[in-house]
């Protein structure tokens, strides 16, 4: 029992996610600073908490940024729905063999878009 436990904490240790996260490959629009300018990006995987996505250009950790981006229907079970988001940049990583920033990022704020 002792072995199962210290299996189960061991595995809990590792993943401290609290929400699935869909690895997706979407495209993404995101403005960030004093920008006006929308970036094009593509996600790496989105949850309801957070979303990774590769750019471009850096974009510094703890940046506000806004992002849209469209959640198809495997992921909503119905149609495909825009969001458009605010979020905060928690993480961002070079090396990436295209030359792209991972950008990770918290959401804070959502709201989902008529389709036009």
């Amino acid at each position: 029992m002792a072995d199962a436990q210290s299996r189960e904490a061991q595995a809990n240790a590792k993943e401290k996610r609290a929400t699935r996260r869909f690895a997706l490959r979407l495209p993404v629009s995101v403005k960030y600073g004093d920008e006006t300018e929308e970036h094009a990006a593509q996600t790496r995987d989105v949850s309801a908490r957070g979303i990774c996505f590769y750019v471009d250009s850096a974009i510094q950790a703890g940046a506000a940024i806004d992002f849209t981006l469209t959640l198809p229907p495997e992921i909503t079970l119905t149609e495909s729905i825009r969001v458009r988001c605010k979020g905060r940049v928690v993480r961002v990583e070079g090396g990436n063999p295209a030359g792209k920033m991972a950008v990770s990022a918290v959401i804070e704020e959502y709201e989902f878009l008529a389709e036009s």
